[in-house]
């Protein structure tokens, strides 16, 4: 069983479709089902039903996902092992951030990175934190630079960057010219906030929740520059990491009240890292410790 067959039946799964397999393997549609036809050839089953322009996995594919993805990672796991053996520092880096963290925490570090490492490939997803883990977590990415949730073996976070968030309206908002509120102000007005799921929201309703309040939700989106232009036009009030404040909006002081995120990153503790994520994390180490 050749890995490119795997490689490339896995990738088909996870796209839904063969041309965005191909895409992403950077092969033509007509290869990624060559090898996809290979691959039930030699298994003797069929993998997929292809209904029109869909494709589904049949029982047998599902059967074969788990462990495919298993193959690969042991693969991959003992590439750089072996890679490891040359302490020169090449190869691909595969990591995923947040578009927040993407704009505000990782260009000085990405640009000494690539200065230092000629040799080395850099391969960014900008994910949403909690997706970003969970690519962590099955062994499709080395690393995670985001925000930081509570972390459980065998995913081991570090922080690097405090990150104090705050409560914004709009310049003309009712509450604006007090310049100051309370939450149950908060709660008595729409909010808009990223998605319930992430880091972020649960540490603002969580704080609210703390006061017997709940958070009324607007709308929600998980890009910050997006929450921040609709906080702005008067849609609502939101939070945004003090780093984002600007004249568009008015910062609202809340007595006794102080929210932060922890920015910094995610590994998996049973993965061989790479020397690329290695000396990437070592930049980030620098960065905790205020070092250039």
């Amino acid at each position: 069983m050749e890995l490119a067959s795997l490689e490339a039946f896995v990738a088909v799964a996870e796209s839904g479709g063969f041309s965005a397999a191909g895409e992403r393997l950077r092969l033509t549609q007509p290869a990624v089902s060559k090898r996809i036809a290979a691959l039930e050839q030699h298994l003797g089953r069929r993998l997929f039903d292809r209904i029109g322009r869909e494709v589904a996995l049949t029982e047998a594919g599902r059967a074969l996902l788990p462990r495919a993805r298993r193959i690969l990672a042991e693969m991959e796991d003992t590439r750089r092992a072996l890679g490891n053996l040359d302490l020169a520092v090449g190869g691909r880096l595969n990591l995923a951030t947040s578009h927040h963290i993407g704009l505000h925490r990782l260009p000085p570090l990405l640009r000494t990175f690539i200065r230092s490492h000629p040799q080395a490939a850099v391969d960014i997803r900008f994910l949403d934190s909690e997706q970003a883990w969970s690519e962590v977590l099955h062994g499709r990415l080395e690393l995670a630079i985001t925000t930081l949730g509570p972390a459980a073996p065998p995913l081991h976070a570090v922080p690097v960057w405090d990150d104090p968030l705050e409560f914004v309206v709009a310049p003309d908002h009712p509450l604006a010219a007090r310049g100051r509120a309370s939450l149950r102000d908060l709660a008595a007005h729409p909010a808009v906030l990223p998605d319930p799921s992430t880091f972020t929201h649960r540490i603002v309703a969580e704080r609210f929740a703390a006061e017997g309040l709940a958070v009324r939700l607007h709308m929600t989106t998980n890009a910050m520059e997006t929450l921040k232009m609709l906080a702005g036009v008067g849609l609502a009030w939101s939070v945004l990491p003090h780093t984002m404040l600007d004249a568009s909006t008015v910062v609202l002081r809340v007595p006794g009240v102080r929210l932060r995120r922890r920015l910094g990153y995610v590994t998996h503790g049973g993965r061989t890292l790479s020397n690329a994520a290695r000396a990437f994390m070592a930049l980030l180490d620098a960065a905790k410790a205020g070092r250039p």
